[in-house]
């Protein structure tokens, strides 16, 4: 398991342009560093920064990559970061492996969750072509959609009959059930979804991290929810404040591609990687 993370971070480290901010003056005099001070320069840059990569720290602390590479393995060791493969990341963040089931999270941030669904549902707009992606919080959008001329495409079989009860044109993909989730995936979902082209699209997460993006724990889901973002003109991830500095197994996009709808925002520095929207600062969104 830990040897398949470190693949994904190699990826996601790569991909994801990440601001690294250091002292001008940590580079004087560090040829002849202690390790001990070296050591403490990686793990200030590590958590300040959320992740950072070998190649990084290299340039900013004028050290070879065999010399990074055994501070990092003397910091993991040590407890004080996590090791993944082309690079750290801080130990702030959480590997989260178990999903619940539906029931499960339909008890979940009840509150927080009826407020964010409210909000993204005053952004659908006369006309629109959307992407209403499977999860309880996607699901309790659906009461408070205006009545307008709307078409949906839902990978979520209980979000159909709700939305074409509402009187809204929808279209389901075919594919594979997956009833923990109540989805469908799979290579035949992906390929339908692929030829569409959305006004607008509003997927659930598991996982929301500076370092790993969006991510969720099941690799076909992360197959749909990208394919969807990159075929959306405008993305929006709806999330509740539990889901920030959490890593789960698949990245399906990096922060900069989507909005994020949440209640509350714990870290600011989310916002130097995209838009986010707290709605519980807003009266008008609560569940009252």
């Amino acid at each position: 398991m830990i040897e398949k993370i470190e693949v994904l971070w190699y990826i996601n480290l790569n991909k994801q342009p990440k601001q690294i901010k250091i002292n001008q003056n940590a580079s004087l005099g560090v040829k002849k560093m202690l390790a001990e001070e070296r050591h403490a320069m990686i793990e200030e840059i590590v958590n300040r920064n959320k992740s950072v990569s070998i190649n990084e720290l290299c340039q900013m602390l004028n050290s070879s990559v065999s010399t990074m590479r055994r501070d990092l393995n003397t910091l993991a060791e040590q407890g004080k970061l996590i090791k993944v493969h082309g690079g750290a990341i801080s130990k702030n963040e959480k590997f989260t492996f178990h999903e619940e089931n539906i029931k499960e999270k339909e008890r979940l941030y009840t509150e927080e969750k009826i407020a964010i669904a409210k909000y993204a549902a005053s952004l659908v707009e006369e006309g629109d072509f959307i992407f209403l992606d499977a999860g309880t919080t996607t699901e309790k959008m659906i009461e408070f959609l205006p009545q307008k001329n709307v078409t949906f495409v839902t990978n979520a079989f209980i979000h159909t009959k709700k939305l074409a009860e509402s009187g809204f044109k929808v279209y389901i993909p075919g594919g594979e059930i997956k009833l923990s989730t109540e989805a469908i995936v799979g290579a035949e979902c992906v390929m339908t979804l692929s030829n569409y082209h959305f006004t607008k699209s509003f997927l659930g997460v598991n996982g929301i991290s500076i370092s790993g993006g969006f991510s969720t724990p099941d690799i076909n889901e992360a197959k749909v929810k990208s394919t969807v973002i990159s075929t959306s003109i405008n993305a929006y991830v709806l999330a509740d404040h539990s889901k920030f500095d959490r890593i789960a197994t698949a990245t399906f996009s990096p922060l900069n591609k989507a909005t994020i709808i949440t209640d509350r925002l714990i870290d600011c520095s989310y916002m130097d990687y995209t838009l986010v929207k707290e709605v519980m600062k807003d009266d008008l969104y609560r569940n009252i």
